[in-house]
């Protein structure tokens, strides 16, 4: 009777799939055999205390639509790079990323978020030897 049980119970657990929790939705690039032409991306910096840098220019979160309406009108793909300081909450950074994703409900759409990991910027700068977020940022 032990093994019946201690059978069913490893059929059990090889069996049951476990729900996983869902995190932001990313989407990820595809790769391509025909890279596109070098674009500039928009980059917005999140800052301690909520403020915000778009391309170097301090705003207001509702001042980034408006800013990237023309931008994206021209270029629907452009990358929108997202870059949250190590000090900033994650509340802080959320609050630019809804606001992104609101713009398809008023005809700005972005389709392209870009959040670097810490990982990615330390590649960078091993690679480029200098890191472009901070070049950018203007506070």
């Amino acid at each position: 009777m032990a093994d019946i049980a201690f059978l069913l119970l490893i059929f059990f657990m090889v069996t049951t799939v476990f729900s996983a929790t869902k995190g932001l939705d990313f989407r990820l690039p595809k790769e391509d055999d025909n890279p596109p032409e070098k674009v500039e991306a928009v980059y917005i910096r999140v800052y301690p205390g909520g403020r915000i840098s778009v391309d170097g220019r301090r705003m207001e979160i509702s001042q980034i639509l408006p800013y990237l309406k023309p931008k994206l009108e021209n270029w629907p793909d452009k990358p929108v790079i997202l870059h949250t300081d190590g000090n900033a909450t994650y509340q802080d950074m959320i609050t630019v990323y809804d606001e992104l994703k609101r713009g398809s409900q008023i005809g700005i759409v972005v389709k392209n978020i870009a959040i670097p990991t810490n990982r990615e910027i330390q590649e960078y700068i091993e690679f480029f030897g200098y890191n472009p977020f901070e070049v950018a940022a203007g506070g």
